[in-house]
């Protein structure tokens, strides 16, 4: 059985950058879990109880496992002790054998300080001799998912098929409707966007419709007939 955590700076990065491969993965029969940062408040049309009930629906959707959301300041998020340690306990928790980080560079504070949280937490989470509650463990494979606060283009090291899933990733990013659907014209650009940039990562790979994602370390297959 394959445990994966996906770290994200607030409710709905994961789900607009990964929300088909989670989809994927738990058709498969993996555990997913979702640990958010913040909340995600302020904004101009969400609330902390609008959020709660929009990532308490988009997690049922979803179907994974779990989802904790820590209460680390939005806007002002900061790599610190406090926080590694905090992310460090529930890598130990959860213990997965697959991490999925934001990537490292974005237009947006969170989203990089995010970045770096997970990457110390996985370190921190294996340290014997320390006060952090759980027995140390340390996820084998990290990989980083694209937010898209700039416009740029990452070459991505792989990338993941959800051609069938993507109509059901769309339903469910359109449950964050205080950020994505407050009104048509909001929702039209960002089903258009969402819909634009996985299909020209499909198309990378000949598919309808993909997920792409990098990594720091190569990445090893067990059989050439695993590339698509």
């Amino acid at each position: 059985m394959l445990t994966i955590l996906a770290i994200g700076p607030h409710p709905d990065d994961v789900e607009i950058s990964m929300g088909g491969s989670i989809l994927r993965f738990v058709s498969l029969g993996y555990d997913v879990h979702i640990v958010d940062l913040t909340n995600g408040e302020p904004t101009p049309h969400g609330s902390i109880e609008i959020r709660k009930e929009e990532w308490e629906r988009s997690s049922k959707l979803l179907g994974i496992k779990s989802r904790t959301v820590l209460e680390f300041p939005n806007r002002y998020l900061m790599d610190d002790i406090e926080v590694r340690k905090k992310v460090a306990e529930m890598i130990r928790k959860i213990r997965p054998q697959v991490l999925f980080l934001p990537y490292w560079v974005d237009a947006h504070p969170d989203h990089v300080q995010a970045s770096k949280i997970g990457e110390a937490s996985r370190f921190y989470s294996k340290l014997t001799k320390s006060e952090i509650a759980g027995e140390p463990f340390y996820p084998s494979h990290v990989f980083y998912y694209f937010c898209y606060h700039l416009n740029t283009h990452i070459a991505p090291s792989f990338i993941l098929d959800i051609s069938s899933e993507f109509e059901r990733k769309l339903d469910i990013i359109r449950v964050y409707k205080s950020q994505f659907a407050y009104d048509s014209s909001r929702w039209k650009y960002i089903s258009n966007m969402i819909t634009a940039r996985n299909c020209y990562y499909g198309s990378l790979v000949h598919v309808d419709y993909g997920e792409p994602f990098t990594s720091h370390e190569p990445i090893g297959l067990k059989d050439i007939r695993d590339i698509l």
